[in-house]
């Protein structure tokens, strides 16, 4: 089953669990005379606003995030946890309503009422996903097109525990070696042709499973892959050389350790994103006299475009065309892209004002709206450094893993780039925020930030 296949039956599935557990909830308070109220409430537009409150609350809760094979148990106890934590914003809200209209204590304790009603509706409805889910894998239909990375032993065995386990829903499609080989039956070739592999065999799930004197090699797995739309997972017994990076699940009795999962939850990912619009879209208003004064004092004082368009490298290596304000000389790069030094005599004067205060930078925020870029994370590179460095830095790929920002923690605890060396220190930077991406390194990040600029410590 596909992911928007998924994610479109779920929805399905709470729209009309939802609205059931809603349509009881009625009967039992109105209908069924045994709670007096003083006034009847309506029925269809209380219904809608519920179920657009539950919407939300449940994509903030990440329990519409695509996880291709669930247990049943682990689906109910989300939706357990998710309702109960709604229902505890709900009850809450019922309280100051009765404090304010002095009514009866009573309904504060229907909640609980509405609650199980819930837990009962969308969770028997939930179950009845996954266990369909189950019955179209058993019977072949959803797998994923997989690949184990390991033809020896441990290969072996993990390709006869796909064999039992159906339900897995991986589709064997064939080994990769990690020693240069040639293809021959179900030896597909080796990980110097991983990516071609991906692509010719359409693989979605990449599992790996290296015998003791192979581990060096998977990081080189891991990179390769890096570019390619694919989920890996490992045998357990490598754990030890990528952590920090994974996580374990188990299915099935089948052990599987997850190789570079996303270090923020599915809610506040959300949620992060939800900030970045609505603190990109603001500040582009509550700017624009300031935006206009720039723009008018780059058109006088120097030749050449207002803005700088420049190629950047982004999440999973894609590239995009970062804005700036445009600082330098027209045509400062004319020979080739190089860094910008402290005082590089590119810099106009107005530029030289506007970098001090990070002003050039302000048309990324059109970036973020596009989704290419978020306020805070890892600064985006140039194609030909991102090159560069992928060969003289070991794991540089890793910084390609989360979405790049305006500003970020390599920003404000070091100095601006002006060699490979400052490069290499700011990534001890960048990989501390990649392992603790949170909403409140985030606040601490745009906050340190404001003070920069407040008190023009920019470069």
């Amino acid at each position: 089953m596909s992911r928007f296949k998924e994610r479109l039956l779920l929805v399905l599935s709470d729209f009309i669990t939802i609205n059931a557990a809603w349509i009881l909830y009625y009967l039992v308070r109105v209908e069924s005379g045994w709670i007096p109220y003083s006034a009847a409430a309506t029925f269809i537009i209380p219904s809608l606003a519920i179920y657009f409150y539950w919407v939300v609350i449940f994509s903030f809760a990440g329990i519409y995030q695509h996880w291709f094979v669930r247990s049943r148990f682990d689906e109910f106890a989300s939706v357990l946890k998710t309702i109960s934590f709604g229902c505890f914003i709900l009850f809450f809200v019922i309280f100051l309503d009765d404090a304010m209209s002095d009514s009866r204590a009573i309904s504060r304790f229907l909640i609980l009422i509405y609650w199980g009603l819930m837990v009962l509706s969308v969770g028997s409805g939930r179950i009845l996903i996954r266990s369909l889910q189950m019955t179209m894998l058993q019977k072949g239909i959803g797998l994923r097109n997989s690949i184990i990375i390991g033809a020896k032993k441990r290969g072996n065995e993990l390709e006869n525990l796909l064999g039992r386990f159906p339900q897995l829903g991986y589709k064997f499609k064939g080994f990769v070696s990690v020693q240069k080989s040639n293809a021959s039956g179900q030896l597909l070739g080796d990980i110097l042709s991983l990516k071609r592999i991906i692509d010719i065999y359409k693989i979605s799930e990449v599992l790996i499973a290296l015998e003791e004197n192979e581990k060096e090699k998977l990081f080189d797995i891991i990179r390769y892959c890096q570019e390619t739309d694919v989920n890996m997972k490992i045998m357990p017994d490598t754990y030890e050389i990528v952590s920090g990076l994974a996580k374990t699940n188990q299915l099935y009795g089948v052990p599987f350790i997850e190789v570079m999962p996303e270090i923020m939850p599915y809610g506040s990912k959300l949620f992060k994103r939800v900030l970045d619009v609505l603190i990109s879209a603001v500040l582009l208003v509550v700017l624009s006299p300031l935006l206009i004064l720039i723009v008018l004092l780059i058109k006088v004082s120097s030749k050449g475009p207002i803005f700088y368009k420049q190629e950047r490298v982004g999440r999973n290596s894609r590239q995009f065309n970062m804005y700036k304000f445009r600082s330098m000389v027209k045509d400062a790069e004319e020979y080739g892209p190089e860094w910008a030094g402290e005082n590089d005599p590119r810099i106009t004067g107005i530029g030289r004002l506007i970098r001090m205060v990070y002003l050039d930078e302000i048309p990324q925020l059109i970036n973020v709206l596009k989704n290419e870029m978020s306020i805070v994370g890892p600064r985006p590179e140039r194609p030909f450094f991102v090159e560069k460095l992928s060969m003289e830095i070991p794991y540089y790929y890793k910084r390609l893993s989360v979405k790049p920002g305006i500003t970020g923690w390599a920003q404000i605890k070091h100095k601006y780039d002006s060699s490979l060396d400052d490069v290499k220190e700011k990534l001890k930077f960048d990989f501390y925020y990649i392992e603790n991406m949170s909403l409140k390194l985030d606040f601490k990040i745009m906050v340190n930030t404001f003070l920069v600029i407040i008190f023009m410590k920019g470069h």
